[in-house]
């Protein structure tokens, strides 16, 4: 089968075509021939070993597909890895079948993306109604969704952040009250300005270093920042225990595989609601560029530059 392989650590250019042996299931696993695979900013963080989980050589990335399983039930899957690729398998705890009405972009835009803008809202911020939401990184395939969920549940206020007028125009589209520059200097002032002058109570930061230093300074007393990741592979520098206490702020950290292990099948609960959302009209996927699973190298240098938005797929076909 046709695949991308990593058999080096690097930039985008360690993802090589390439031909393997298909994948055989084990006990309890799925085999699934593949129709799109989904691409995440974590996938160019396994490709030079900086993820969160320690990558091994050689490696297939890739962590969820769209396809067929052998019975013919046509399921989004979140995978351990090797998704790119004409053939994935997939644990069984891991399969979610797709409702009619509901198109590979939308699918593969809830099994990573949708669920951590769910958990982020529900589990790490607690999101009340009337709670004012900023929401970094607002047209990216996390923050689109984190923008719309945060409407449907009532916040008072979402304010956005992105780097070009066009990521701010997409944003205002999808529910946000206002969009603000994300290359702010002072992003403090900024947010808090974005909020009729008063702090924010919530913030989803996936950016790192300044960013989230300052946004940590502008949360309201009892304010969350909710940190998924560190686009800008910069740690934040200004989180201090005392800093937290003396405003009565909490700082949550989130890695999506930990909602795996929660009773109450949440990750289910999750991608039910969003599939009812979205049948429902309430919320959208944003495409975000499809390309062929040899063209796996572009895809990553547009997802690293930070001028893509919504979901970039791979076509295992071409």
């Amino acid at each position: 089968m046709r695949a991308v392989q990593v058999t080096e650590f690097g930039g985008p250019e360690v993802l090589t075509p390439v031909e393997l042996p298909d994948p055989v299931p084990g006990a309890g696993e799925v085999l699934i021939e593949v129709d799109r695979i989904g691409v995440n900013y974590a996938d160019t963080h396994q490709a030079e070993n900086s993820y969160l989980a320690p990558s091994k050589l050689p490696l297939v990335p890739g962590g969820e597909v769209t396809g067929r399983t052998p019975d013919g039930k046509r399921v989004v899957a979140l995978l351990n890895g090797a998704g790119y690729a004409e053939r994935a398998v997939a644990n069984a705890g891991g399969l979610f079948e797709i409702p009619e009405g509901v198109d590979d972009l939308t699918a593969l835009s809830f099994i990573v993306q949708g669920a951590t803008a769910w958990l982020l809202l529900r589990k790490s911020a607690h999101l009340e109604a009337g709670e004012s939401v900023v929401v970094h990184a607002a047209a990216g395939g996390v923050g689109s969704i984190a923008v719309q969920l945060a409407k449907v549940w009532g916040a008072g206020r979402v304010i956005a952040t992105a780097s070009s007028e066009e990521k701010r125009e997409l944003a205002l589209e999808l529910g946000a009250d206002v969009a603000i520059d994300s290359r702010s200097e002072d992003m403090t002032a900024a947010l808090r300005e974005a909020n009729g002058g008063k702090r924010v109570d919530i913030v989803l930061d996936m950016t790192g270093g300044k960013t989230t230093d300052q946004s940590i300074a502008a949360l309201a007393p009892f304010g969350r920042l909710a940190f998924y990741g560190m686009a800008s592979r910069e740690l934040p520098k200004e989180i201090d225990l005392r800093n937290l206490l003396g405003h009565s702020s909490t700082v949550a950290g989130m890695w999506l595989p930990h909602a795996l292990s929660l009773p109450g099948n949440v990750y289910g609960r999750a991608m039910t609601e969003l599939f009812e959302l979205a049948v429902a009209g309430k919320i959208r996927a944003v495409a975000g560029g499809e390309y062929g699973l040899s063209e796996a190298r572009k895809a990553h240098e547009a997802l690293r530059s930070r001028g893509t938005v919504g979901k970039l797929l791979l076509d295992p076909s071409r």
